[in-house]
């Protein structure tokens, strides 16, 4: 199974997927925890040149096409490899994190997207993904305070994270069998419990 994580900068994701991967580990699943972009060391190169302040002159149809490149590496490298195992894979981030981002974000086109998208992945697409919801002036303002890095997409203005936010949302609403929605506004503790609820229903109907 492949279960993706998805939302906001600041929604708690990265917290969530490390908990649910100890909790599935220590109930006997194969998991590979990853994260996006990265995930390998030549995905962890271009993570560094995507989230780079310096590289404010960046056009929005290369930042589409460095996220593809990293994504096509951990595909063929990582995640296809541990699902053909029979393996679980945890990522955090995956192909919908472009359609938010680079298209309602930055306003390029969806149906184009998506096709790079299939190309990058060979089709692959998650069994199930979460998505941590909350308002984009208080993610934002999570990962100010936050331990984790503020990258060159945080900086972008709260205009284009309330679109990214938007995106999200539409996302969801159109495929709502793959999609569980998380208010993650909500404690860390009770946040764990509907994650692990919603992934717990998801993996009962495969066993």
């Amino acid at each position: 199974m492949f279960i993706t994580f998805e939302g906001p900068d600041g929604s708690g994701k990265s917290t969530q997927i490390s908990r649910l991967a100890e909790r599935l580990r220590a109930a006997g699943y194969a998991v590979l925890q990853t994260r996006e972009p990265g995930g390998t060391t030549i995905g962890e190169q271009i993570r560094h040149v995507l989230h780079d302040l310096d590289n404010t002159a960046m056009q929005p149809r290369a930042e589409l096409l460095l996220y593809s490149a990293a994504r096509a590496q951990l595909v063929g490298e990582v995640i296809r490899p541990h699902l053909n195992r029979g393996g679980l894979v945890l990522s955090d981030r995956f192909y919908d994190s472009t359609l938010a981002y680079q298209g309602y974000g930055h306003g390029l086109e969806l149906d184009t997207l998506r096709h790079i998208q299939a190309f990058a992945t060979g089709g692959l697409t998650p069994d199930l993904t979460l998505l941590f919801d909350i308002d984009a002036e208080t993610g934002l303002s999570r990962r100010k305070v936050g331990d984790g890095e503020w990258n060159r997409l945080d900086a972008y203005a709260l205009e284009f994270h309330n679109r990214v936010r938007d995106g999200y949302l539409a996302l969801s609403e159109a495929e709502p069998k793959r999609w569980v929605r998380l208010d993650a506004a909500q404690s860390v503790e009770t946040l764990a419990a509907r994650v692990w609820d919603a992934v717990a229903l998801r993996l009962s109907t495969v066993a």
